[in-house]
């Protein structure tokens, strides 16, 4: 449902162009979760509500819709021969699931202590730090490919009920697979954060593909990959594993433009059916 709404988006006139004969181009999913590619003359800057965005030397740029994205977004351009442009980008609304997670250790759904909080709220802070990354890279420009194929077993923007209590949104896509199965690289990047044990997420990997672009892999068992180094699409970076709040092993995909959290998903074809 989710890509036919996309296609259909994608489809409606005037979206696509600014609308006079200055370039102003975008392709991606017009829908909450979504990411867009922006394409307009180089030596421009853009605004994307009001926010500066980074800009290629190609006139490449990114927008990201967030899982509660409000209907419009606008997206305003200036060209280096001092004309203006803007488009205003129509956000299609999702519907999410409720998907209801019992038999986690208590300490994991409601931690309470001072040092676990304390602890939570330390690795909330590095793994902030490795997404404010503004790298000119434009890894991202290569078509995604699934870090491993299997069976889905939990969808982006899902309401998560705790043992029975109602928690956060999740923000990612979950594949089981056993643990000690190979993670691939579903692009290239830089790692910018390898942790091997975080509270929430257990064994945490994050890989940055350019312009605040970023891949998070949780619950891991096991890290092949460092800090600082480059990795090419395609490349085992990490091992499925069950640490963290979990039931069972499996890999949680999730992607951030900067704090905006998009829904890997859409990024890449359908899961292939074995």
């Amino acid at each position: 449902m989710i890509r036919a709404v996309f296609c259909l988006l994608l489809s409606m006139p005037g979206l696509l162009w600014a609308g006079d004969s200055l370039p102003l181009t975008f392709k991606g999913s017009f829908i909450q979760g979504g990411l867009l590619q922006g394409h307009t003359l180089p030596g421009s800057q853009v605004r994307v509500d009001g926010k500066a965005v980074r800009i290629s030397d190609k006139g490449v740029f990114l927008v990201g819709f967030g899982r509660d994205a409000k209907a419009e977004s606008l997206v305003q351009v200036s060209y280096s021969d001092g004309r203006t442009s803007q488009r205003v980008l129509k956000v299609a609304k999702r519907e999410y699931r409720i998907q209801r997670i019992d038999g986690l250790p208590e300490q994991k759904v409601t931690p309470r202590s001072k040092e676990d909080l304390a602890r939570i709220g330390k690795e909330a802070a590095l793994s902030r730090k490795a997404r404010k990354l503004d790298d000119p890279r434009t890894d991202f420009l290569a078509d995604f490919i699934w870090p491993v194929e299997g069976p889905i077993s939990g969808v982006y923007g899902s309401q998560r009920v705790l043992n029975g209590k109602p928690r956060r949104p999740h923000f990612g896509i979950d594949i089981a697979r056993p643990t000690g199965t190979l993670v691939k690289a579903p692009a290239a990047g830089v790692v910018t954060m390898a942790h091997s044990d975080m509270f929430f997420s257990g064994g945490t990997l994050i890989l940055d593909h350019g312009h605040g672009l970023s891949s998070s892999f949780l619950h891991l068992s096991r890290i092949l990959v460092k800090k600082g180094q480059r990795i090419e699409q395609g490349e085992a970076i990490a091992e499925i594993g069950a640490t963290g709040r979990v039931t069972g092993a499996h890999l949680d995909w999730r992607m951030n433009l900067f704090t905006k959290r998009v829904d890997p998903e859409l990024l890449v074809p359908p899961m292939p059916q074995k």
